[in-house]
């Protein structure tokens, strides 16, 4: 367990990948912050099941979209642990209805970038100075699968821009602050549905996946166990990266087999 004792803040981690990140951590030898905004029943839980593993957990109730509430989330859990050595920044709206850009509200407009861009820089910026004194630490961004290109996503305008604008922030972050032992990587996942996004790797081994040319479907374990390697203290040298774990399927541009 490298990680032992030092303290990870997931957010959005009471369900999905985020639940299951934070169990990978906290077997890695994390202490584990959830953060949830509605599942409370959910994060509760997930707390008792990282405190039953001889891990600390704990669980805080904020949308980090809105400011104060991520000065709240990460001043709690600094108070619980004296600070953050792990800061996977999971949560991030997504509309799911297809719309055109001409059709969004302002208001959604706002939303979608504040909980996937300027909330994420917010928090990091926050987590920074603790992070600098110890001359450790790891950030993760999620964004998704092909980021990296900055293509059109039709229907998708406000969500992609702010995840591509992330992809820039990752780089950039990365080179400011390696020289303090701090790193800063994008997990892109694929297409990983529904109950899958907590299942383990064994448990969907055998079932067949048309859409994917791994020809399974992806699980929450193949994005945490990617995280995790990346926090370790040997992944000093992995940094500004934006990593697809997509089993090689492009969620945007359809899959031409044969």
């Amino acid at each position: 367990m490298k990680l032992l004792g030092r303290s990870a803040l997931v957010t959005g981690s009471a369900k999905g990948l985020g639940r299951r990140t934070a169990l990978e951590l906290a077997a890695a030898g994390c202490n584990v912050a959830i953060n949830y905004v509605s599942s409370q029943v959910e994060a509760e839980q997930l707390a008792v099941e990282i405190t039953a593993m001889g891990r600390s957990a704990i669980a805080i109730k904020a949308d980090i979209a809105q400011e104060e509430q991520a000065e709240h989330l990460v001043s709690a859990v600094e108070r619980e642990w004296g600070g953050i050595d792990i800061l996977v920044n999971n949560a991030g709206p997504f509309i799911r209805e297809r719309r055109l850009f001409g059709d969004y509200r302002p208001e959604d407009i706002h939303y979608l970038m504040n909980g996937n861009l300027v909330g994420t820089m917010l928090l990091d910026h926050r987590v920074l100075p603790g992070m600098r004194s110890r001359q450790w630490g790891r950030i993760i961004h999620f964004g998704f699968g092909h980021a990296g290109e900055a293509r059109s996503w039709p229907h998708r305008a406000v969500y992609a821009a702010a995840k591509v604008g992330l992809v820039s922030f990752t780089k950039t972050l990365a080179v400011e602050e390696a020289a303090n032992g701090i790193t800063v990587n994008m997990i892109c996942p694929g297409d990983i549905r529904g109950g899958n996004k907590e299942k383990s790797i064994a448990e969907v081994a055998d079932i067949l996946d048309d859409e994917s040319p791994r020809g399974r479907p992806g699980t929450g374990e193949d994005v945490a166990r990617m995280i995790a390697f990346l926090c370790m203290p040997e992944s000093d040298f992995i940094t500004g990266n934006t990593i697809d774990v997509s089993g090689g399927l492009d969620p945007i541009r359809t899959n031409l087999k044969g």
